[in-house]
């Protein structure tokens, strides 16, 4: 069993402390749920900092190799991750402002106890895509043929029903 780890945020950005690790997604239960295999594992580094202004921030990367289910054919399709982001740690107060003024990076509730896994569950889910699809032509269809421009649509035969 994989340990979790947790972090007091604004300690943690305050005094520019780095996390690296691998992850396996067995312990990712709610990406597991989008997974269509559930082999494999992501890799992340979490640092902590204060930007130009002096606030804490938490800069995120994760990158990985997972599959998804197409939603065209239901078959695996390999998915890059590669995300990177820039997390403000924010009060509930200053979290409310920072959505009113639409800035350019994400902020979150800054937590004495905060969960990685968690939060790298979060970045990742909200950067999947909702229906992941092969590329057009690629698609498997349940006999093993690749379908082609033209091929004749699975209800071309009711539409010929109709018309009679």
């Amino acid at each position: 069993m994989y340990a979790r780890p947790f972090i007091d945020s604004l300690d943690f950005a305050g005094n520019g402390k780095q996390i690296s690790a691998q992850v396996p997604f067995a312990e990712l239960p709610r990406l597991l749920d989008v997974l269509d295999n559930p082999q494999g594992s992501l890799h992340y580094t979490l640092q902590g900092r204060l930007d130009n202004q002096g606030r804490p921030v938490l800069d995120v990367s994760i990158s990985g190799r997972c599959q998804l289910r197409c939603q065209r054919c239901l078959n695996g399709l390999d998915y890059v991750i590669a995300h990177q982001a820039r997390l403000l740690l924010c009060d509930q107060a200053s979290l409310d402002m920072l959505e009113d003024e639409e800035e350019d990076f994400d902020g979150i509730l800054a937590d004495a106890h905060l969960d990685v896994l968690a939060l790298l569950e979060d970045e990742i889910l909200l950067n999947l895509p909702i229906a992941p699809k092969h590329e057009a032509g690629a698609c498997k269809v349940a006999d093993g043929k690749n379908r082609q421009e033209g091929d004749q649509h699975p209800f071309a035969v009711l539409e010929k029903l109709k018309r009679n």
